[in-house]
């Protein structure tokens, strides 16, 4: 494993080199495992450094949109090629930064690599279509251009696969970019810019500028400069960003929150729908968009998973990211741990009874650490905060039916639509949740977490905007269609 160096002072990557904020002022990066350890010190930017690095964007975008699109995709392969040398220091950098468990890290470290090389394929693909023409004399046919400037803001949750999987795309169709990483995963973002670095992308193509999303995300979404803005994060800053775009009639993308549920059928196989549950529902803390939150089952099953599924659970174990053995870590942040307990207590009092969890654990070792332990409820009615709010927890809620309908009724009793699952043996039990399911990833005997790189993704309902992100999707968001007419 390659030596991390703790405590550096890192800079925002602007035109191509690494310049300090304007203010001079940088903010400490904790380690939520351990509060009293800082990974490093990153910039606490102005608008003025996000107004030169979409100025740097903005100038670089005639000759990168000139490039073909195999010359682009060069520069993401031999950006991917970096990455994957440099994986174990980025993956270290991202469980310091923000908590989950070194294998996971370097699992999407390595996710990283594979949509650098898969978009830099998609450099080579055709952009538009032959159109017949009422005209016997006349050519008619469509091209894709790039939209200019595209910001992107990142979460801190995937701080290396999402921004890469909106960078990647945006790069192949010929936009420059400005991301601004979350602030809690700075460091992280960092790593990554400096394997574009190395990569050699050219000056100005690709822009990082650190700060809080307050200052830098708000003054991202509205610069007149930007032509499209592309969000991951909470319900409440998507909305803000999705309107500052609007009113300036830029483009914009956003994925939000979810309120995932999986449904445990009679004739699941439990063993399959409990490892799918804790997986889906307890991985990286809880800490995923697409989370398993609501656990939805048919009441002749229902004690034996509530058994399986706890048992299983005793044996998870908490504990630094970095440490062999360690299952889960900590929430990202006080604030993230502070939101989960909130919601905890808030299942209690609303009458939800507690059957796992509910606390910060009682081990010494993780005292200086943002731990809560899994936390599992039952007598769980869909009115209740812990069954209709995105936790971003470890926190499942237990929900009996009679029925299949009644199952997905239920599930779709939500303001999110973002992933939902079902563990069945019957096909047409898997044909109605096919087609009844509210939900823009709908998934058969597998977790609600699970994402390919190369399939559209994205949400209904409050979960997501109009278009989807990653495989070939993506072009429709990061590019606009031209049609062109030619008559000699």
């Amino acid at each position: 494993m390659s030596a991390f160096q703790l405590e550096q002072t890192y800079n925002n990557f602007i035109n191509g080199e690494w310049v300090k904020a304007a203010s001079g002022k940088t903010e400490p990066s904790m380690n939520p495992a351990n509060r009293k350890e800082i990974v490093g010190h990153v910039p606490a930017s102005g608008v003025d450094d996000l107004n030169h690095a979409v100025a740097a964007a903005k100038a670089a975008a005639k000759t990168w949109r000139s490039l073909t699109g195999a010359e682009r995709g060069n520069y993401l392969f031999q950006a991917a090629n970096v990455l994957e040398r440099r994986a174990d220091q980025v993956a270290e950098a991202m469980t310091r930064e923000m908590g989950k468990t070194f294998p996971e890290a370097k699992g999407e470290t390595m996710r990283g690599v594979a949509i650098l090389r898969y978009y830099a394929g998609e450099g080579m693909r055709k952009t538009g279509d032959v159109i017949p023409s009422t005209d016997s004399e006349a050519l008619m046919f469509t091209t894709r251009v790039p939209l200019g400037v595209v910001g992107i803001i990142a979460p801190w949750n995937f701080p290396v696969a999402i921004p890469i999987w909106k960078t990647a795309p945006a790069l192949i169709y010929g936009n420059t970019v400005v991301l601004k990483p979350a602030q809690e995963t700075a460091v992280t973002a960092a790593k990554v810019m400096e394997c574009f670095e190395e990569a050699g992308i050219p000056a100005g193509v690709l822009n990082l500028v650190c700060g809080k999303g307050s200052v830098i995300g708000s003054a991202l979404a509205e610069h007149p400069d930007v032509n499209g803005i592309t969000f991951t994060g909470s319900n409440e800053v998507g909305k803000r960003v999705g309107a500052s775009a609007l009113a300036r009639g830029a483009k914009y993308q956003l994925e939000m929150g979810g309120k995932n549920p999986v449904i445990i059928a009679a004739d699941a196989d439990l063993d399959l729908a409990v490892e799918g549950t804790i997986s889906g529902g307890l991985k990286s803390t809880g800490q995923k968009c697409t989370a398993t939150s609501r656990v939805i089952i048919e009441r002749q099953v229902y004690d034996a998973f509530k058994e399986k599924l706890l048992s299983q659970i005793q044996e998870i174990r908490l504990g630094d990211g970095m440490s062999a053995g360690s299952w889960m870590g900590p929430c990202a942040s006080e604030g993230q741990l502070n939101t989960v307990l909130g919601y905890i207590q808030k299942g209690q009092d609303e009458g939800a009874v507690l059957l796992a969890g509910g606390k910060r654990p009682d081990s010494i070792g993780l005292a200086e650490g943002f731990y809560v332990e899994p936390t599992v409820f039952e007598g769980v009615e869909s009115h209740m905060s812990i069954a209709r709010e995105e936790i971003f927890g470890p926190v499942l809620a237990l929900i009996s039916v009679d029925s299949l309908e009644e199952a997905i009724a239920l599930a779709n009793d939500s303001d999110y639509g973002l992933s939902a699952s079902i563990y069945t043996q019957n096909v047409g039990a898997m044909l109605s949740f096919i087609r009844d399911m509210d939900a823009g990833l709908v998934r058969i005997n597998a977790e609600t977490a699970g994402v390919e790189l190369q399939a559209p993704f994205g949400g209904m309902k409050m979960s997501s905007s109009h278009s989807r992100e990653q495989g070939q999707a993506a072009i429709e968001f990061f590019t606009a269609i031209k049609t062109v007419f030619v008559k000699s």
